[in-house]
Formats: structure tokens, sequence, C-alpha cells
């Protein structure tokens, strides 16, 4: 069975405070985007992962679909599969595609071996694989608290607009992109300014994560204030980075040199 994990797009993140965890409170809306990985899980008489495309760093056994699998298969003694990734979505870019994959796995697992498991047991399973994976288990805008686990369904339609993604040739953990952040409650909640314009979010919609990445990496500012120049309604770097974005009522035409970038409609 084939899929195409899709990535995904923060619309404002705001860093509520520090947990006693050691993670952070977040506020966010997490939106899909179609552009994908490709994904395939068929059984198999013994277990293997493969990956084609672009490289993904790490041992096998690290991936997040070969986590997700061996989840699934601790819990409920699943019988051997062949996964294999095409890797199309970058990488250290705050665009979700691990996540995605991860939780599209489970999704394939699901039907593959018809387990019959509900939507909100996935999203438990995935929320085990890391923060803002059990977003991807259903297809729709979200609202994401907590650590980015807690889901609550939002009403945003970007249809019929384009997204311009640039993804620089730099990389950012997100140990990287908490470094020096200041924990805070909004001005203005995220879930407000989305029932603006798009055109109303700039000075508004803002990522936190934005300001001491920028800092680090002039190429985060340097690349938006070009989607503005190209006639975005709005424009942001999302996740932790190091990928920006810009929303667009009509289809872009611009160059930024050097630079991985993709169009597609929303």
């Amino acid at each position: 069975m084939v899929s195409f994990p899709p990535c995904k797009i923060n619309l404002g993140l705001n860093i509520l405070r520090k947990r006693s965890d050691g993670y952070h409170d977040i506020e966010t809306c997490f939106y899909p985007v179609p552009f994908t990985d490709i994904l395939e899980v068929i059984p198999s008489s013994e277990f293997s992962f493969t990956l084609s495309g672009n490289a993904v760093p790490g041992n096998v056994e690290d991936n997040l679909c070969v986590k997700a699998y061996r989840l699934m298969q601790a819990v409920y003694s699943l019988p051997p599969a062949k996964i294999h990734l095409h890797k199309i979505i970058p990488t250290g870019a705050g665009l979700g595609g691990g996540s995605s994959d991860a939780a599209w796995t489970l999704r394939l697992l699901n039907d593959v071996f018809d387990l019959k498991l509900s939507k909100e047991t996935l999203k438990e399973y995935a929320s085990r694989l890391g923060s803002d994976c059990a977003f991807f288990i259903d297809d729709g805008p979200m609202m994401g608290t907590g650590r980015g686990e807690i889901l609550t369904p939002v009403k945003i339609d970007l249809k019929g607009k384009y997204l311009a993604l640039v993804k620089p040739e730099v990389h950012v953990s997100t140990a990287q992109a908490y470094e020096g952040v200041r924990p805070a409650e909004p001005k203005n909640r995220i879930a407000n300014i989305l029932t603006k314009q798009v055109a109303e979010w700039r000075g508004l919609l803002e990522n936190d994560f934005e300001r001491t990445v920028g800092e680090k990496l002039p190429v985060i500012r340097s690349i938006k204030e070009k989607l503005y120049e190209a006639g975005a309604e709005y424009a942001s770097m999302t996740g932790s980075g190091s990928a920006v974005y810009g929303i667009f009522s009509k289809k872009p035409q611009f160059e930024i040199g050097g630079r991985v970038q993709t169009v597609v409609m929303l």
C-alpha cells in the first residue's frame, strides 16, 4: 500500500512556558501542505526498511518509520513488513516531514494488517513518537497546545492560495532553536488572529523561534523579506526552521538563488 505523507507549516508559534518535564508548552496552528514524501508498506517474509531520495541522517533503527513499526510490533505482534520511504520533504526544515512519515506508517500498518484502530488510538501511539506526530493522523488544520500533541480543530481555509516554500542550505535543530527563547504569554492569541484576512496577519502572527534563529542565521530574515517583495500576503519561518514560507493570492514568480524551493496550491 502506497501513501503520500504531507508536510505542514505553522501559522504562528508561541512558546508559553517551561514545563517541569523539561519540555515547553506552546500554542500554534498546524496547517497541512500538499508537498509530500512517498511511503510504501507491504507484508513481507522479513522486516526491511529502505530509503531513496533525499538523504536522512541517523541509523536505520532511529528512523521514525522504523520506530513506528517497532512500537506497533511490540503491542500487536505484527508480522514482518517491508517499508520503503522516498524522501522529498527536506529535513531540518520545520516542515514535520519525519513526523508525518511516522504517523502515516502507523496509518498504513493499521490498514495493511487490518488492526481496526480508531484515530484516537493512533494519535495516542503517534504522540509517543514525537510532539507533532499526532497532527498527521488527521487531515485538517489543528490548533496545537501542550507540547503540540493536544489538538483542537480550527476553522481556517487557505484553499486557492499559493504557498511558496524556501529551504536555505542550513539545518536548525530544535535544541538550537530553543536557545535564547524567553517563554511568555502572547498579546494576541493565534486563534483570534487567524479569523482576520491573511494580509492582516503581518505584524500580528509571529513565530517565537524566528527571533532567535533569525539572529543566528540572517538568511532566514533575508528570505522572508524577498517573499514579501515578491508579493506575499504573509511570510514566516515554520516551526523551528529553517524553511520559510510565503502565502500568495496569485502564483508567484520569483527567484531566490541557491535555495531549495517549491510552490504548491493549498
